[in-house]
This record gives structure tokens, C-alpha cells and sequence, in this order.
């Protein structure tokens, strides 16, 4: 397995449906590559994740002058990071309190090849923005079709969509599982705090973390 990231035996998941889950619940990622000096160079975009074969894929666009579909071309590698709902976690959930604070996260790191560029099939970038629509707001995919064809085109020629397969994923889910004397404070403290904090709180009961009375 490549090694994309940090991660500790007790935070690794080897299950693709938690992934996948993590990556359709938070489909903002940053698509990393390296351009022509070797240097990384990131774009923040919404990626669609498509499973088959047991494998995963992801569909998006970059603008198109934004010079990474062009190291795409030249160099079909990427690495792909998604985060998912993170948090401050007090010491105050020890019973004892010689602690650090920690922070507490969701992530996967994948590995792309094979890409595939739409650059000029306008069928291909069609198809990522259904795909978009379909995740985001499937009500305006009609608004789309009754648009202008010369004003679609004019849009689609816009960006360039692209395809990567993921050839190795690794997902990190730090709940502190190595801590069973923190999970119930911890718990009873992330279910009534921020956004994050009770997306957190679920992810706990996901993972059989939380009290049975919670």
C-alpha cells in the first residue's frame, strides 16, 4: 500500500463503505499534483465519487485556465485528500487529567492514475455537471437542459472535466477508539456542541463508540 499520510494503526479503516460515505458527505476535496518543477500545485474543487467493481472513481473540473488539467496530461498521477467533520476534543473527557488537548478528524487520502481528460468532448463534461447537479441540486438539472444550446456550449467549453481511478485510499477516522474512558464525556460533550461536533457525535455511534444510552 502506498503511504499518503500519518496514520496510527487504531485510526485506519480498511472498510470502503466508511470511505465512501466520508467522501459523499464531504465532496469538497483538494486535488494535488505536481507541476513541471516538481513542485505540488492544489485546486480545491467537488469531486463525484462513482464505486464499481469493488474500486472507486472520481469525476470533477477544473477551470480551464488552471494549468493543472495540463499536468494531469502531462503526468496522470494525482493524490486526492478529503476532510471530513473535525473538532477540538478537551482533556477534561479523561478521568484523569495529565492530557494533551487533541483534535479529532475524518479523512481520506487517495492515490489517482489513469486519468482521462474531457478536453474536448463536450458529452464528457455534460455528463460530470449532471453528475454534479445530481449531487448538489438535482431541481435545476431541468433549468440546465432548457438552457440555450449555444449559451451550454459556451459554459461547457469553459472547463475541462476530467476522471481519475483510485489506485490505493487510505481513511483515517481519530475518535480516540484507544480511549474507552474518554467516550462517554466525549460524547455526552460533541452531541450538544457545534455542527461539526455532533457530526462527530454520529460518527461515534457509527463506529460503536457511543454510551448505549446516548
Amino acid at each position: 500500500m502506498l503511504r499518503i499520510m500519518y496514520l496510527p494503526p487504531q485510526f485506519a479503516s480498511q472498510d470502503p463503505r466508511l470511505a465512501a460515505r466520508l467522501m459523499r458527505e464531504h465532496p469538497f476535496a483538494s486535488l494535488i499534483t505536481l507541476d513541471d518543477d516538481g513542485q505540488p500545485f492544489v485546486t480545491q474543487l467537488p469531486l463525484h465519487l462513482v464505486e464499481e467493481d469493488g474500486g472507486f472513481t472520481l469525476l470533477g473540473h477544473v477551470a480551464r485556465p488552471n494549468p493543472q488539467w495540463r499536468q494531469l496530461q502531462a503526468r496522470p498521477r494525482a493524490t486526492v485528500t478529503f476532510l471530513g467533520p473535525h473538532a477540538y476534543m478537551s482533556p477534561r473527557v479523561y478521568p484523569d487529567l495529565a492530557r494533551g488537548p487533541p483534535w479529532t478528524s475524518r479523512a481520506v487520502h487517495c492515490s489517482a492514475c489513469e486519468g482521462w481528460l474531457a478536453r474536448g468532448d463536450e458529452a464528457g463534461r455534460d455528463r460530470w455537471l449532471k453528475c454534479l447537479l445530481g449531487d448538489q441540486e438535482p431541481a435545476y438539472a431541468e433549468q440546465w437542459r432548457g438552457i440555450d444550446p449555444e449559451l451550454q456550449h459556451k459554459l461547457l467549453a469553459g472547463i475541462v472535466a476530467f476522471e481519475l481511478k483510485v489506485d490505493d485510499w487510505q481513511c483515517k477516522l481519530k475518535l480516540n477508539q484507544h480511549r474507552k474512558e474518554s467516550h462517554a464525556a466525549m460524547h455526552a460533550s460533541y452531541a450538544g456542541g457545534t455542527l461539526n461536533e455532533r457530526a462527530l457525535a454520529a460518527w461515534m455511534h457509527t463506529l460503536g463508540l457511543a454510551p448505549p444510552s446516548a
